[in-house]
């Protein structure tokens, strides 16, 4: 594999942008993308595993959005919608309304991004509930603005050098069935979990003082942890009962990517927020908060208003995945799809010992890779090694949470691309276990 001309363009990149912005793992320069294919620019081409960290879930370069995106551009480009109004933008909110949960009357306001779409939630509950604190939880990754950040705990990394953060934010434990806190199975647990919640409202979290609870319906760069169903329901029932909102943050598991439009679908939930954001336009830079209306209606002009927000190019893009999604037999193609993926994992989990855990909903989907089955010892070496021998061979993957490989191809990627980029992960695997990959490869690939 020659990649010359992206090392080159790499260097240059190091020179001119701060390494803040960027989370290392490949020297790949992108040239182009169709569907599931991503081609660099010395040539190389890839089978996308990754999604553009889950915002393309139609895949790069459709055909249909392209068509959306240009018919829009030969109009105008922005004006703002902080001061006038565009079609596109009330077309999207007319359909986020529909395609939301709950069929109550719904508001939607606009950002630009996943992170200011939870700090939208942030205000609107606090202006609603007129209460301060809000509840998170550990793994959680929201965002990288100063609200978005403060709710998200999933590593200190992020946090270092810029505090103090939002107050009144508290992180509880997320139910990590495979690495239960308390030596639990799912089959015959107490929600040990879920009573540190209830402990803190007794002891020094007044539960009249919490204005919501903000949880990823599958929690994603935490490792892509699917919640016990009995979890959510009962987290669910103390929000009701304490009068707690209770948002979904769908940023990265929306727009189909649990096999359902929303993650919290699975849960049969209703949610009196839901935060989106990523493939909401399918790339394009666009988030929304859509909740229910007198909660959306608390804050007076202009709390959350941007000037670059609702751009209509973006709002067409929406709308084009939207209509994607919605052909029929789309969602059932990704549940199908998802289960194959599954189905060969567990079977290579079978054989190999190094992976400790298979999970996730739809085209959701975390390998966790270990050192041992007994003491599940993270096994981040292993981890980042088998994603740069998978990049060699042509495949894009990434880790989450140091040891858990992501697999969040694009919702249309084919059976074939997927069956031949699974095999590359396998013989990955075999590479690492017979000691073939250099340690020189964790020079460049680090990840979270």
């Amino acid at each position: 594999m020659n990649i010359d001309k992206c090392i080159k363009e790499v260097e240059r990149d190091s020179r001119v942008v701060a390494r803040a912005c960027r989370i290392p793992y490949f020297p790949l320069v992108v040239e182009s993308i169709d569907g599931s294919t991503v081609k660099d620019i010395d040539g190389n081409e890839y089978i996308d595993l990754l999604s553009s960290a889950g915002s393309i879930n139609v895949g790069g370069g459709n055909e249909q959005i392209k068509k959306s995106i240009n018919e829009q551009v030969n109009k105008f480009v922005h004006y703002t919608s902080a001061y006038l109004y565009n079609k596109p933008m009330i077309d999207l909110a007319e359909k986020l309304i529909k395609i939301t949960p709950g069929k109550f009357p719904k508001k939607v306001a606009f950002g630009l991004s996943g992170s200011d779409a939870n700090d939208g939630a942030i205000k609107f509950a606090r202006a609603y509930t007129r209460r301060s604190s809000i509840i998170t939880f550990i793994g959680a990754y929201h965002g990288a603005t100063y609200g978005s950040m403060s709710m998200s705990a999933i590593t200190t990394k992020m946090r270092r050098k810029m505090g103090p953060f939002l107050p009144g934010v508290y992180s509880f434990a997320y139910p990590n069935c495979y690495r239960c806190n308390y030596d639990k199975k799912e089959c015959c647990c107490n929600l040990e979990c879920l009573h540190q919640i209830e402990i803190a409202f007794d002891s020094y979290l007044p539960a009249d003082e919490v204005a919501a609870v903000v949880i990823e319906p599958v929690q994603g760069d935490g490792g892509i942890i699917v919640p016990p169903r009995k979890y959510m329901e009962k987290l669910y029932e103390m929000c009701v009962k304490n009068k707690i909102l209770f948002i979904s943050e769908e940023v990265q598991q929306g727009f189909g990517r649990t096999g359902k439009w929303f993650g919290i679908d699975n849960f049969d939930l209703v949610p009196d927020v839901v935060v989106l954001g990523k493939s909401i336009a399918d790339g394009m830079p666009l988030s929304a908060v859509v909740g229910k209306e007198d909660i959306m209606q608390s804050l007076d002009p202009p709390a959350h208003a941007f000037t670059t927000a609702a751009n209509p190019v973006c709002c067409c893009s929406a709308l084009s995945t939207i209509d994607i999604i919605s052909q029929d037999g789309f969602l059932v193609q990704v549940n199908e799809m998802g289960n194959f993926i599954r189905d060969y994992l567990n079977n290579l989990k079978d054989k190999y010992h190094i992976i400790g855990d298979v999970r996730g909903l739809g085209m959701s989907i975390g390998v966790e890779l270990v050192k041992d089955r007994i003491k599940k010892e993270k096994n981040t070496e292993a981890a980042l090694k088998i994603c740069y021998r998978c990049y060699e061979k042509g495949v894009l993957i990434v880790t989450l949470n140091g040891n858990v490989l992501r697999i969040q191809p694009p919702l249309i990627i084919t059976k074939d691309e997927i069956s031949r980029a699974l095999e590359i992960i396998k013989s990955s695997i075999e590479d690492y276990l017979q000691g073939n990959i250099s340690d020189d490869v964790l020079n460049f690939i680090k990840g979270w």
